[in-house]
């Protein structure tokens, strides 16, 4: 069973490879498979991620010019093997919790008609990246989020989804997901925590306006979509972000 798991990165040396530390640990869960897209970064993010595939070849890295991360995210879409069963994103700041992928997928098995599992995020403004777990001083938060980290997805909910809006320069995130759940998958909330969102001054999040901005955009393109075609779903009860100032959070 092979998940394939995209991850987009830009001037994330500091942190990237705890990211794919903490992806590369849990390959007992499955045929673990990393695809890394460099998005023109400038600094030594590209040989910080070479330096784990020569020990961990699950990872494949394929390198663009700087486009954003919605074109990013489709140019690891394009990248998907034909046998990839299951999807999944992290970005290359974030963590993925030991055991996520081993306890997710067993609700996969257990449901067969079970497309997308999406569960709780914990925001954190120090991680220790040995331990790959916030330090004891950390400030944390525990939420339900938006995050594409904290879903996973079977391939043929992808594939019917088709690519990230190339519109957006930020919440492509945000609308992905409620075209998603517009479409009212068989899916469900996990009450577990799937990644730590590492909180820091890089954060594109911490462009606080315009992350508002897109925010509301994609809500607004999600109601034209759902007047235009009555049989989408309004999207309720997922996300605990629900007004502009809860993003102060992020």
């Amino acid at each position: 069973m092979k998940l394939s798991v995209i991850m987009p990165v830009y001037n994330r040396e500091r942190y990237v490879v705890s990211a794919l530390r903490s992806l590369v640990r849990q390959r007992d869960a499955a045929d673990l498979d990393i695809i890394v897209i460099d998005d023109g970064s400038t600094d030594g993010s590209a040989e910080a991620v070479r330096s784990m595939m020569r020990e961990t070849p699950c990872i494949r890295l394929f390198q663009q010019s700087n486009m954003g991360v919605a074109k990013a995210r489709n140019a690891g879409l394009r990248q998907l093997p034909p046998d990839a069963a299951f999807v999944s994103f992290l970005d290359s700041d974030d963590i993925s919790l030991a055991g996520r992928f081993k306890t997710d997928l067993a609700r996969f098995k257990a449901n067969f008609g079970l497309e997308l599992t999406y569960s709780l995020m914990t925001l954190a403004d120090r991680i220790d990246d040995e331990r790959l777990e916030p330090t004891a001083d950390s400030r944390t938060m525990t939420l339900r989020g938006i995050s594409l980290g904290t879903a996973l997805f079977k391939r043929g909910l992808v594939d019917r989804m088709g690519q990230f809006d190339e519109d957006f320069e930020q919440a492509e995130d945000t609308d992905y997901l409620l075209r998603v759940f517009e479409t009212a998958p068989n899916y469900e909330l996990v009450d577990a925590v799937a990644i730590y969102y590492r909180r820091h001054a890089g954060n594109v999040t911490k462009e606080h306006s315009g992350r508002v901005r897109n925010h509301l955009r994609a809500i607004h393109k999600s109601m034209r979509r759902r007047k235009a075609d009555p049989s989408l779903r309004e999207v309720q009860g997922i996300f605990e972000l629900k007004s502009p100032a809860d993003w102060q959070m992020l």
